[in-house]
């Protein structure tokens, strides 16, 4: 028999579905080829057919039956629209440093490090210790594991210098992640409404975290050195701000680091406000040519909340952080932590704890570093000799990304889908901004996979801008 013979079969079945209740059961094979005068070869095939549309079931061993055919229609969510009223503040898109991609593909968008970069065999090695130990069916303290509460408190207190007090385990709250851990800290220490001073440039995350809480962003211009004191001091003064969120270190997006003495002024201007510095040490684990130098070593009286990640630097799987503050901000913090989400994953702490107390861990940070500095200057000259309308005005002494200034007059959103046509991912600059962009900037990470393909990735761009004229 040939497949006609199957279709004439699919067709004179399909009329007798039309015409019988869904779940009736069909002849059986044996009644079908008797029926069409077809081989059972040629009744399976028209069977497989009707299977295919979707018409019929077939249970081995009890028949073959029809199917309930639903009739879709279009969802209606227009209830909805009433009873959430309108967002009390308009949010952010998602970033594009999320956007996945093709394999393929030369990223420069994403904002974490390749998985070479991360020390896996420490990381398998620990989750699986972590597996077969208590933490892996007990619920861990709301403020986090002692043990690892103790780590962090102790990374801080090594660099803390004669006179001030060193924080202690108990000023330590365990995060599930940083931007948990800002959302918190906004709402708890600023509060919806009220004013927030941020870097311009600044993270995005914390941009979006603002937005989320309903608190009303100050933007404070900033540069390769941080921002200008009587900058800070005027933006406390104009608003009655409380709060400044900061990067002192290695900054996203410009890979800024504030000098000791800077740091130092705009600490005076927090005391003399009676206000808050937001320290994000985000990039703690990624210095080049620097080390990391927290404002917060310098202040025992509370004025710095200090949030430090793990999760990038050793796994992006075990998302682990922890903010340091002391006094009553300490207790606003962790009520609400608790209401949030009670505690972070004693899996979790167990593991990160076993990975940065391991005689590897600082094995491998010595390692990253090196391979970082051949990635940063790798794209930095690719983005010199390929793209010269840019520029790069700060080489950064740590962190994980380049802030590469484009003419005023570039085309952002075409630039950005013009190298995605061809195979490059980047990131417009304009997300890291709280108000309107100081410029067109572009935002390019150079931990991403595939360092090789740079040097193409980095031609790709320079034409695109080049037919932009």
């Amino acid at each position: 028999m040939n497949n006609d013979s199957s279709s004439r079969i699919v067709v004179a079945l399909r009329g007798w579905i039309s015409n019988v209740a869904p779940g009736a059961r069909l002849p059986s094979t044996r009644q079908l080829v008797a029926e069409y005068q077809a081989s059972p070869v040629t009744v399976q095939k028209a069977l497989q057919a009707l299977t295919a549309q979707g018409l019929i079931d077939s249970r081995p061993g009890v028949g073959t039956f029809v199917r309930a055919v639903r009739t879709a229609r279009p969802s209606d969510y227009g209830w909805q629209t009433a009873a959430l009223r309108p967002p009390s503040s308009p949010l952010p898109p998602s970033s594009s440093t999320m956007r996945n991609v093709p394999g393929d593909a030369i990223w420069f968008h994403s904002g974490y490090p390749d998985r070479e970069l991360l020390p896996e065999r420490l990381v398998r090695s620990a989750l699986a210790r972590a597996a077969r130990g208590d933490a892996a069916l007990s619920r861990p303290p709301a403020a986090g594991m002692p043990e690892l509460q103790q780590w962090f408190a102790q990374e801080l207190g090594s660099a803390t210098p004669v006179g001030i007090t060193p924080p202690t385990p108990n000023d330590v709250i365990v995060l599930p992640g940083s931007q948990s851990g800002l959302s918190s800290i906004f709402r708890a220490l600023v509060g919806a409404g009220q004013p927030l001073l941020i870097e311009s440039p600044s993270y995005w995350g914390a941009i979006l975290a603002a937005a989320q809480t309903g608190v009303r962003l100050v933007p404070v211009p900033s540069g390769p050195e941080g921002p200008d004191p009587a900058d800070v001091e005027r933006a406390f003064a104009e608003t009655g701000a409380r709060a400044f969120y900061v990067q002192p270190n290695y900054s996203n997006p410009a890979g800024s680091q504030w000098s000791r003495g800077r740091g130092d002024e705009v600490l005076e201007v927090a005391r003399r406000h009676g206000a808050f510095l937001v320290e994000d040490d985000w990039a703690h684990d990624f210095g080049i040519a620097s080390d990391p130098m927290p404002l917060a070593i310098r202040d025992d009286a509370g004025h710095v909340v200090y949030i430090r990640s793990l999760t990038k630097s050793v796994s992006t799987a075990i998302r682990v952080a922890a903010v340091i503050a002391r006094g009553p901000a300490r207790e606003r913090i962790l009520g609400h932590r608790a209401a949030e989400s009670m505690y972070v994953s004693g899996l979790l702490q167990a593991a990160a704890l076993d990975v940065v107390t391991q005689p590897g861990w600082q094995t491998h940070l010595r390692s990253l570093r090196q391979q970082l500095q051949s990635r940063r200057d790798l794209l930095a000259t690719s983005v010199r000799e390929h793209v010269p309308q840019a520029h790069i005005d700060n080489l950064p002494k740590g962190g994980l990304n380049l802030w590469v200034r484009l003419p005023d007059t570039t085309d952002l959103p075409r630039l950005v889908r013009d190298c995605g046509d061809a195979g490059v991912i980047i990131a417009a600059g304009t997300e890291w901004f709280p108000a309107e962009p100081a410029g067109a900037f572009i935002r390019l990470n150079y931990s991403g996979p595939n360092p090789g393909a740079y040097l193409q990735g980095a031609r790709i761009i320079g034409e695109a801008l080049a037919r932009q004229g």
